[in-house]
């Protein structure tokens, strides 16, 4: 299961009680970067067509879907498989329109560079609106980041040559290594788990990282929304309203990415966020109790580094 699994019972007793959504989804700013998005983006990677071999063609019509949807940011990384390069494959018609984000896992500077040459010509594109220091786990990884040879020189000089527009750090492992980034840089934007099990967990991102991101005017994209589809297991969330509905309720959060393994899962995916109204805090309360159970199994990309 991954990122935008929704139970399709789920999604009908979610759905089928809705007003007719509007035409486009809500839009915020991110951080400071006075980009503004909206609050729904595909996200590239999951055990979906996107970051598998050989499914081109799913891959391709997700995406094309997606632009027809109304979906202006896209997410991929250098190491999610052919990510980059079905991306590339439909984007660049559309390019002065899109958000595309990608992310390098190297943490030296010769290492980020290469890994940045890659992305620009899979993604067949002169620049990325975000390059980020994908998925930080450990504050050994942040000394050798910010060394005289370490990935953040990378960075600055794409920045310098207008390869890159803004800076971003991701992770999902530990939270106090994402906040002390943020305080040691000026990133632009940081990717982090955002869901209702989150709470739950020893070491939440939420109460660590948001207020940092706050103070900074840090752009928040939020990620594991449904937890690989795992919030909705037996006793857990009803389906993609309540995920979604939680997440984007965050103060701070300004828009997530999820993944589809499929068209149809999509469009329900982006009826939702064209639905999308805040949630009383009473509603949320309701939200997170009902993983309160589960939240082990939902966090477990915790583990991930």
């Amino acid at each position: 299961m991954t990122g935008g699994i929704v139970a399709t019972n789920a999604l009908q007793q979610n759905t089928s009680n809705t007003a007719t959504p509007p035409a486009t989804m809500p839009e915020r700013l991110l951080g400071r970067t006075e980009v503004k998005l909206p609050i729904f983006g595909l996200g590239g990677a999951g055990q979906t067509p996107l970051s598998w071999k050989g499914k081109e063609g799913d891959a391709v019509a997700i995406i094309q879907r997606a632009l027809e949807l109304g979906i202006r940011y896209f997410d991929t990384a250098a190491s999610y498989g052919p990510s980059e390069d079905y991306l590339g494959k439909v984007l660049p018609p559309h390019r002065s329109k899109l958000f595309i984000a990608s992310k390098t896992d190297q943490r030296d500077r010769d290492g980020a560079w290469r890994e940045l040459e890659r992305s620009l010509k899979r993604l067949n594109t002169d620049y990325l609106d975000l390059w980020q220091l994908h998925r930080v786990s450990f504050s050994e990884e942040l000394d050798t980041i910010f060394s005289s040879s370490g990935a953040i020189k990378a960075l600055e000089e794409a920045i310098q040559q207008k390869l890159v527009r803004f800076a971003g750090i991701t992770g999902h492992h530990d939270p106090e290594v994402i906040a002390e980034g943020l305080r040691r840089y000026p990133f632009h934007t940081t990717l982090i788990p955002v869901n209702a099990a989150d709470k739950h967990h020893p070491h939440p991102f939420i109460p660590v990282v948001l207020p940092v991101a706050q103070e900074k005017n840090v752009g928040v994209i939020a990620m594991k929304v449904p937890a690989y589809g795992r919030l909705f297991k037996s006793g857990g969330l009803t389906g993609m309203q309540q995920a979604l509905g939680y997440t984007m309720s965050q103060p701070g959060v300004h828009c997530c990415v999820i993944a589809a393994e499929t068209v149809a899962q999509l469009e329900n995916n982006v009826k939702i966020a064209r639905a999308f109204m805040p949630l009383k805090k009473q509603e949320l309360t309701a939200i997170a109790q009902r993983t309160a159970n589960i939240w082990e199994d939902s966090t477990f990309f915790r583990n991930w580094t």
